[in-house]
């Protein structure tokens, strides 16, 4: 049994051993804690702690006193949130929330599973993750705003850095800068006409009473994020949507019918409405997907190999030849330089990049092509690909001249994180907070509560 399986053991143990704690407790649901105007029921911790539990997150001391003392915390942000009129986005939630459900449902076995350890239907769990998720990105999204006008003046990092003993510089990684070329085989039109076939059967049998669009959709949708759940995808605006989707879901008026099929950058669809709520809508969608032919692949790996070899002789360079043909628009306009969303730089460490890219640029000296590979993207798409090393960086402890961004970062966190401490400790001071005789004896990890006394 390797290490991660015997953790989720370890976790689905933890939480039947604390469900029958709480079965046995038998105390009736009272006040644990007040803050400002929101009570904190004991029932509201024993959730927290279930959940805690089902994201394999730990305890450092009793659970009671640390969850307790988190959703107390958690209401200094909310009530400042309110205050701010910070918004968060619920499409975002609730795509959170899907994954969240996958992951654990997988992680114990079934959903009845779950419906059981949680004592709740599985709407009411989606209910319970929801409110979780949606209260910890209102946190960080405060917390954002309370430290995001902090800036450091380059004399203020380098004399951070020299405050730095050696032994807590940060080891950088080895970094790596790439350049890509990316050419899409072609898709035949048997092809085409194959996938389309298969959607214009899926339509006739649904509008026949043959079957439903959720069971087709679960059976054959090749979107294993919403074919789990009958095709159907969360309410959205037409921005989130690919355009020609989104022009074909908003022109739907009737749900009892279903769309002509749409091309998008993932495939193939129909798609059925659910519900309109202003410049919201709710659709189902069937996706399919054509297949590239193992000829068509190999062609254009042989035509990225003629490629490379007029490069390497002169004929144009990567960037010209980047700029002219490669079919990803990301670096195409950019002399083919792969962009990491991580850091908002060119730098990748190994581990960041796509791990066919990562396999064919390990060994490359700078300068030097890859041979060309195929590489099946995020979307599912096969495509082709020739990169080559535009620079290495070997790791390195952290130096003020190659590393001035990483130590920036460092600084402004660290920063931050007091600016924060500061804020919570004014709150603490400042906001009403009441809390049950029975947890005054708790280690808070933050030491300066001032609880009123209770009334009898």
């Amino acid at each position: 049994m390797n290490r991660y399986i015997l953790s989720c053991a370890f976790a689905l143990l933890a939480i039947l051993s604390f469900c029958n704690v709480s079965a046995q407790d038998n105390v009736i649901d009272r006040v644990e804690w007040v803050v400002g105007d929101k009570a904190i029921l004991r029932s509201d911790i024993e959730e927290s702690i279930r959940y805690w539990l089902s994201t394999g997150r730990k305890f450092e001391g009793d659970p009671y006193c640390v969850v307790g003392e988190d959703l107390a915390i958690q209401q200094l942000f909310l009530h400042q949130a309110a205050i701010d009129s910070i918004e968060v986005d619920e499409t975002m939630i609730m795509r959170k929330v899907d994954a969240q459900m996958d992951y654990v449902i997988q992680q114990i076995g079934s959903k009845e599973k779950l419906e059981e350890y949680f004592d709740k239907n599985s709407a009411e769990i989606r209910e319970m993750y929801r409110e979780q998720l949606y209260n910890m990105e209102m946190m960080e999204m405060m917390k954002s705003k309370l430290v995001g006008d902090i800036k450091v003046s380059p004399s203020l990092v380098r004399r951070y850095y020299e405050s730095l003993p050696k032994d807590s510089l940060p080891f950088i990684q080895e970094q790596v800068e790439v350049q890509i070329i990316t050419i899409e085989p072609e898709i035949t039109e048997e092809e085409i006409e194959r996938v389309k076939g298969e959607l214009r059967d899926y339509t006739e049998r649904i509008m026949s009473g043959e079957t439903s669009f959720s069971t087709m959709a679960l059976m054959y949708s090749e979107d294993p994020g919403s074919a789990r759940r009958g095709g159907e995808l969360d309410f959205m605006g037409r921005g989130e949507l690919d355009p020609a989707f989104a022009t074909v879901a908003f022109n739907l008026t009737d749900p009892g019918k279903i769309s002509k099929i749409v091309e998008s950058e993932y495939g193939f669809h129909i798609i059925q409405l659910m519900e309109k709520r202003g410049d919201r809508i709710k659709v189902r969608h069937i996706l399919r997907k054509p297949e590239r032919s193992a000829d068509n692949i190999k062609k254009m790996l042989l035509r990225l190999d003629s490629i490379s070899t007029d490069i390497k002789e002169g004929k144009f360079t990567f960037e010209e030849a980047a700029g002219a043909i490669s079919d990803d628009k990301d670096t195409r306009n950019n002399y083919g330089i792969m962009y990491n969303r991580n850091t908002a730089s060119a730098q990748f460490s190994f581990e960041e990049l796509p791990a066919d890219v990562a396999r064919v640029v390990e060994n490359l000296e700078v300068g030097e092509l890859s041979q060309p590979f195929a590489w099946i993207l995020d979307n599912g798409k096969t495509v082709c690909a020739i990169a080559k090393l535009r620079s290495r960086t070997e790791a390195h402890l952290a130096t003020i001249n190659d590393d001035y961004e990483t130590l920036s970062m460092m600084y402004k966190s660290e920063l931050g994180n007091q600016r924060l401490q500061d804020w919570i400790k004014q709150k603490q001071q400042n906001t009403y907070v009441r809390i049950n005789s029975d947890s005054r004896n708790c280690e808070f990890k933050y030491p300066h509560w001032e609880f009123y006394e209770e009334t009898k």
